[in-house]
């Protein structure tokens, strides 16, 4: 595997120096957009969402709350705005990697991201890509990948967006972004803050949410410069400082508090042509948490990982339907905490993602990874897709893929428990897709398999917790999703909608695993006539086991809850350089007590009000 890695590394270096680029050959088109390229030129037999503004804007300010209305993943939160975690066709939330601008950003401690500390606000699109992405993203992409997105547009344009909102609990929120440039250069500027004392009342009960409080604010700054014809410059940085009290259960409340700064910049060089481009990635990522046992207290315990990536790529194009695209990262990871003392690791690995269009109805993927850590030895890992339009309107898409998930800095450190005989755990999966498009709707079907074996499971020990690679599971199951719009005259509808079968168990006991629906579904419905428009959100969750045993009762198990909110829209001004809008939201509008996390109620019934004004 070392030659596989020093013949990448010479070959992307002498073609990199010998390449010829024609400047009347440069097109400015997804390279100079995107940054994360490879999401949708290199994956044809895979099933990718992409969420635009639009639905963005009407579903909250987290991503939890947008992705649990507007696609086929279950999370689960210990009570609103608190930790949230994903499951992503039965895996668990360490095996859904969140990529932002085509950079990993799960953390390094646990192995997770809390989709309750991303805000929506100052996103271009949120994409969902469903099943194995080791190849290109690496650990914990497993169950498939989130990804947040800043697309930089270099045409002449100058907008800002302003909204500011009030609702219940003592709600308190606030965005401006603006978006401005030329043909050489482009700037995203977002702010984005929320405040709550998120003193919800639990349903059916004398008691309150005594303890969630939180605020944050989330910043991002995008940059784009085209130096020469050929050579553009770009920078992102992402900044997110958050205060929240951790809330307790409806039977033991709590007076935790938790801090958390997270920072991430990334600086981007590409060169653009039209047979060979190249970019080089240096990043600095950085999380940073300090957490109280009590609101009076002093003492904390804190954690902080900085992470130092250096990825170039390399983009061949030999004909018009061949694609090669090589690349070497480096990535560097470096921690201290009060419970895992100062550990450090170093990754190197070496990719190929080669995507042939073989004919005009057909084309697959071929793509391979090997990584070299310093901490224990990486599998090989591969995926191959394909996909195949059988018509106009009906289209195949068939992958297989070998993942994995590496150890965190938790599980080979913490004291006491730590393991540092832990592997890497280690995935197989097969996704068979099929969409048919028939103008005014579009419908895909998705069945899959994913084993996954080495998992790595925290158990008691003497007295003490501690992991090791114990299990193995087994997930399949079935999706469904469509997309409808129509119009007539000033009368437009949308319509979306999901449902997922799942299927996740211990390959052992046969037994569903916790906190895995085996019925999810939601559907939104949008209409607009003139300046008026509206919409509505229903989902679904099954029930879902909250032990092992997987006995139905009131201590083992949560029972099955559907949630619907309601939103109107009226545009006060509309004028080609000025829009103002007036907007009302009202969530869990049937007033429904329900848990996703046992003994944590979720809201009532509850409002938000928006102003949006764009100039």
């Amino acid at each position: 595997m070392k030659q596989i890695f020093f013949l990448f590394l010479l070959l992307s270096v002498c073609v990199s120096g010998n390449a010829q680029t024609p400047i009347d050959s440069i097109q400015k088109l997804d390279e100079v957009v995107l940054s994360d390229v490879k999401l949708k030129q290199y994956a044809p037999g895979y099933k990718i969402e992409v969420l635009k503004d639009s639905v963005i804007k009407t579903n909250g300010r987290s991503l939890t709350s947008l992705l649990a209305f507007n696609s086929n993943i279950y999370f689960k939160e210990n009570g609103y705005g608190m930790v949230s975690s994903p499951s992503f066709r039965g895996t668990n939330a360490s095996q859904t990697a969140v990529i932002w601008n085509g950079i990993p950003i799960n953390s390094q401690l646990n192995g997770q991201a809390d989709f309750n500390t991303i805000s929506t606000s100052n996103y271009s699109d949120i994409a969902i890509r469903s099943g194995g992405g080791s190849v290109q993203y690496g650990s914990g992409a497993i169950g498939g990948s989130i990804h947040l997105n800043n697309n930089l547009q270099f045409t002449s344009h100058f907008d800002t967006n302003v909204r500011v909102g009030y609702g219940s609990y003592d709600t308190k929120n606030g965005s401006i972004s603006s978006s401005y440039g030329g043909d050489r250069w482009s700037v995203i500027l977002g702010i984005a803050y929320v405040d709550s004392e998120n003193d919800y009342p639990y349903l059916g009960t004398s008691k309150k949410n005594v303890n969630g409080a939180y605020n944050n604010v989330d910043v991002n700054l995008n940059l784009g410069y085209f130096v020469t014809d050929n050579d553009v410059i770009k920078l992102y940085h992402q900044s997110f400082v958050g205060d929240r009290n951790l809330s307790g259960t409806i039977s033991t409340p709590s007076q935790s508090h938790y801090k958390d700064r997270n920072h991430r910049s990334l600086l981007e060089w590409s060169h653009l042509a039209k047979n060979f481009n190249y970019q080089v990635k240096v990043a600095h990522l950085q999380e940073n948490f300090k957490y109280f046992g009590t609101q009076t207290t002093e003492n904390y315990s804190y954690g902080k990982v900085n992470t130092l990536i250096v990825k170039p790529t390399f983009n061949f194009r030999f004909t018009e339907s061949i694609q090669l695209k090589t690349s070497v990262d480096y990535t560097k990871y470096t921690a201290e905490g009060t419970s895992f003392g100062t550990p450090s690791r170093s990754n190197v690995s070496a990719t190929a993602i080669l995507n042939h269009k073989l004919t005009k109805a057909f084309s697959y993927g071929i793509n391979l990874r090997k990584d070299f850590t310093s901490s224990f030895e990486s599998p090989l890992v591969f995926s191959l897709d394909t996909e195949y339009a059988v018509s106009k309107h009906y289209s195949i898409q068939l992958n297989g893929s070998r993942n994995y998930r590496v150890p965190t800095f938790n599980d080979l450190y913490w004291q006491p428990g730590g393991n540092l005989d832990l592997i890497p755990e280690s995935s197989y999966q097969i996704d068979l897709g099929q969409k048919a498009d028939f103008g005014f709707a579009q419908l895909k079907l998705n069945a899959y398999y994913i084993t996954t074996e080495d998992l790595i499971v925290w158990t008691p020990n003497k007295g003490v917790w501690t992991p090791r690679n114990i299990a193995a599971s087994e997930s399949y199951g079935a999706e469904v999703e469509l997309q409808s719009e129509y119009q007539f005259n000033s009368h437009y509808f949308k319509l979306n909608g999901h449902y997922s079968y799942t299927v996740s168990e211990n390959s052992t006991t046969k037994k569903q695993l916790m906190y895995v629906p085996f019925h999810k579904a939601n559907v939104s419905l949008a209409y607009s006539f003139k300046k008026m428009s509206m919409f509505f959100q229903y989902a679904f969750n099954g029930d879902v086991f909250t032990t092992e045993d997987n006995i139905k009762d009131r201590f083992s198990s949560l029972p099955s809850y559907d949630v619907s909110n309601i939103g109107l829209e009226y545009r006060i001004l509309e004028k080609p350089q000025q829009q103002l809008s007036i907007a009302a939201k009202v969530n869990n509008l049937f007033d429904k007590a329900y848990q996703n996390v046992a003994f944590r109620p979720m809201p009532n019934r509850n409002f938000n009000i928006q102003i949006h004004y764009k100039f």
